[in-house]
């Protein structure tokens, strides 16, 4: 009996009905396991996943899926589906309720979270929570458009732009060894970028079921992106060693002692950024009207709003990738290129104003904006402390959706004059390159005698 070989059973998992339902089975969850292990292996390259780096490019990348969904639900609501004029108030009560009172809570933020160091993985999570909420809330009244749905906005807004500030003061806690913080910064926005364009047709494709169902979506994401701020590495909450800082070349008067942690060409790359950034918002609410009034020759309101956005999208992208490439050589020299650059085009769109003017300054605006925000981070690197470079890129990340604000705002006040609007943004970009070019002047190549003032503590 004993030479007598034994039957095997199905039921052991070997048998033909098992191996066939596990074939099935890794059928079917290919089409998600696969993409999903070479997004990791793309965030996880070159040490980022040793360092945490690569978590946190997949926060970002929630981050940016889940603010995807809540501006198709909200434009579709407040923009598209009413007339033009009716819109424009609406968008104007949309500013006066969410934007002026954010203008005023933006530079409190910085500081705030400033006083939060041991708590920057929960600070990310309860935006993202926040978030979540908010977009239940907003589920509720989206469809009528009524004034309960504005405050609501305002604190997805503050929360958003609260995840950005903490994000900032993240980045350089993760870097790997030998990888640059402009390296990393790249990393960060183009999954951001890429997140955001993925989920946009996502959020198109729900929004036609109904208006609300956007908000789902995006309460499914946040929720999933409190999780996963809680699995970054704990050294995100470790502050050994660091101080605030005070974005100024002087220090006020005061009894109690601060830090020069600035140099003038770090400021004046400070106020040329944030010119390019009041430039994204002016473009974003005044060519959404213009165009939905007066559409490139040829194609509907939507199909134009949609070139630009497209053209601005993927300028965006290529000065995020040639920013990296470049590795911050001469990061003054480039803030002020780019600037004369957009400048050179915003011109030429007030001169010779045409929709193919509109959609080249679109995407020389984003191209520029990126690599006008890389350098900045590549001098701030270079220039400040690393005491204090964390609280720097906090305070700087302030400043910089503050002029977001006050750009929007003045796209939303002008009349629709095609010729009068590219005339504003190129007085906007005029006064951050005349920055630009005094802190090339300023930097240290261009004063050999000079060694390169370090900040030092007062």
């Amino acid at each position: 009996m004993s030479s007598v070989a034994p039957v095997r059973s199905s039921d052991d998992g070997s048998g033909p009905a098992r191996r066939a339902g596990r074939a099935v089975g890794r059928a079917l969850h290919l089409p998600i396991t696969g993409p999903a292990k070479g997004i990791r292996r793309a965030t996880h390259a070159h040490g980022a996943g040793e360092s945490g780096l690569g978590k946190l490019i997949e926060l970002h990348a929630i981050n940016g899926a889940g603010d995807m969904m809540i501006t198709v639900a909200l434009a579709s609501t407040v923009f598209f589906s009413v007339p033009t004029d009716e819109a424009r108030g609406r968008v104007a009560l949309y500013l006066a309720i969410t934007m002026a009172p954010f203008t005023v809570l933006a530079p409190v933020i910085g500081p705030l979270l400033d006083r939060l160091p041991h708590g920057r993985r929960a600070s990310m999570a309860a935006a993202m929570l926040a978030r979540a909420v908010l977009a239940l809330l907003m589920s509720a009244v989206v469809a009528t458009g009524g004034l309960q749905l504005y405050p609501e906005a305002l604190g997805v807004l503050v929360a958003s732009k609260s995840y950005g500030v903490v994000r900032s003061a993240v980045v350089p806690r993760l870097l790997p060894p030998k990888f640059s913080l402009v390296k990393a910064n790249s990393r960060v926005t183009l999954a951001g970028l890429l997140a955001t364009g993925a989920a946009a047709p996502v959020a198109a494709g729900l929004n036609s079921i109904g208006p609300q169902w956007p908000l789902y979506g995006a309460c499914v994401i946040f929720l999933g992106g409190a999780f996963a701020a809680f699995t970054l590495p704990h050294k995100v909450d470790e502050a050994k060693g660091e101080r605030r800082a005070r974005l100024s070349t002087h220090e006020a008067h005061s009894k109690r002692p601060g830090l020069r942690t600035v140099s003038r060409s770090v400021l004046c790359g400070l106020l040329a950024n944030a010119a390019m950034r009041g430039l994204s918002g002016f473009l974003i609410f005044f060519l959404a009207f213009l165009l939905r009034e007066h559409p490139l020759a040829g194609q509907s309101a939507a199909v134009s709003l949609g070139i630009v956005g497209v053209s601005a999208g993927v300028g965006n992208a290529c000065g995020t990738a040639v920013g990296a490439w470049l590795r911050a050589r001469a990061p003054e020299m480039i803030v002020a290129s780019v600037l004369c650059v957009t400048l050179g085009v915003a011109v030429l769109a007030a001169v010779f104003y045409s929709g193919v003017f509109v959609a080249v300054l679109a995407a020389t605006a984003g191209f520029c904006q990126a690599l006008a925000k890389l350098s900045l981070d590549a001098m701030i690197q270079r220039d400040v402390p690393e005491a204090v470079r964390t609280s720097a890129f906090a305070r700087s990340e302030t400043l910089l959706q503050v002029a977001w604000v006050l750009g929007g705002a003045i796209g939303i006040v002008l009349p629709l004059n095609g010729v009068l609007g590219m005339s504003v943004a190129a007085a906007i970009v005029a006064l951050g390159a005349t920055m630009a070019v005094r802190g090339a002047l300023s930097s240290p190549r261009h004063q050999p005698q000079q060694r390169p003032s370090r900040p030092r503590v007062a």
